[in-house]
């Protein structure tokens, strides 16, 4: 007899009865916009990140652009980010007005190559956005030298870095802007939304009226506008799932790297040079696992690979293609060949299935897959 298998996806978010009865308590109540449980998820936050001000959004997209607003920048900017991330980092830049600067990435970590940062700095330069790629974080040390050397402002986009770390403290309790996000295939997640981690009082009250019309209010009847703003405001039934799933975070990150670690076992030391396929880097000290990537060999058809994946039930992703390479960024004078890392990465890449629900057998179901899709 036959075992029929179940569809593997690559990510799915796990829910528990705790959360979807937090959920409908919410609904219950009639507060169903930001109220009670958007300020008890961002207290938590802030309790998470060292007691920095937290503020939560919609998206985490929009909280890349209020940190770009907060720290002044607009048009006749430039702000270098990386080629390698989802098309958000960059067009934040744009929204502001600003020009995105891109700099190619590591061919190991995947990340911003800082030694090519120093090189793309005009004086216009008035901030970066690097990306914790996967959650493993960019080398801190570097990235703040250069920040203090020309006085640029840092937008970590930390979107897939929550319970990451950095020689022993968290990624957002220290530096600059964080952003983070808390869309569903993170490892935690509120459906949609993300938070943003700021540096002062000040900028945490500017943080709130851009993500509300501008709007700020005094006494009973006291209202003014005095930036403008949009409508990014997180809901209560939002945050109510972001409390249950923070609650886990730390279980949720444990599975995650455990998964991981079975995968490096599995593929085995000599898969590299028995497939010319690339395994991430192998760091179980500071990256919380978000991603589990490699990069195909170029023997390898992407798509046929995926198809062959999916024809045995098993869901891959692929992050990402390159920004520059989009029609809108070439409409701005990017084009192919100025990034060729990030456009070799990009080409190749595959997302395997990764996310706490998952258990060894199908750990080993994946690797058993790729290996005959490679040999």
């Amino acid at each position: 007899m036959t075992t029929e298998l179940n569809f593997l996806p690559f990510t799915k978010p796990t829910i528990d009865e705790d959360m979807i009865a937090a959920v409908a308590d919410v609904m219950r109540s009639g507060w169903l916009t930001s109220g009670p449980k958007v300020q008890e998820f961002e207290a938590k936050l802030s309790e998470f990140f060292g007691g920095r001000p937290v503020r939560t959004f919609n998206s985490g997209t929009c909280t890349m652009e209020i940190a770009l607003r907060i720290a002044g920048i607009g048009p006749g900017d430039e702000v270098i980010t990386t080629p390698n991330s989802w098309v958000a980092t960059a067009n934040v830049i744009i929204e502001t007005g600003a020009t995105p600067v891109f700099a190619d990435i590591d061919p190991q970590t995947h990340n911003i190559d800082l030694d090519k940062v120093e090189a793309v700095i005009t004086p216009r330069t008035k901030a970066i956005i690097p990306v914790h790629m996967c959650g493993l974080p960019c080398d801190m040390d570097k990235l703040y030298a250069i920040a203090e050397k020309y006085k640029l402002r840092v937008i970590e986009d930390a979107a897939q870095a929550i319970g990451s770390t950095w020689k022993g403290k968290r990624i957002g309790a220290f530096g600059d802007f964080v952003s983070f996000s808390f869309q569903v295939n993170k490892n935690i997640m509120t459906g949609e939304g993300g938070c943003l981690v700021l540096n002062t009082p000040e900028e945490a009250k500017l943080a709130e009226r851009y993500r509300l019309q501008g709007v700020s209010r005094s006494g009973l009847d006291g209202i003014d506008v005095d930036v403008l703003g949009g409508k990014y405001n997180m809901t209560d039934m939002a945050a109510a799932i972001g409390l249950g799933q923070l609650r886990r975070l730390e279980e949720f990150n444990a599975k995650r790297k455990a998964l991981a670690a079975k995968y490096f076992e599995l593929f085995g030391a000599d898969f590299t040079a028995q497939t010319g396929a690339e395994l991430p880097v192998a760091d179980f000290e500071n990256s919380n696992w978000h991603m589990f990537h490699i990069v195909l060999p170029e023997r390898i058809n992407r798509a046929e690979f995926m198809q062959k994946m999916l024809d045995v039930k098993i869901g891959l992703g692929y992050h990402y293609r390159p920004i520059h390479l989009f029609t809108l960024y070439r409409q701005r004078g990017f084009t192919e060949g100025m990034f060729p890392v990030a456009e070799r990465v990009g080409k190749q890449i595959v997302t395997l299935p990764l996310f706490p629900a998952m258990t060894d057998a199908d750990a080993e179901r994946v690797v058993s897959a790729v290996k005959s899709c490679l040999f």
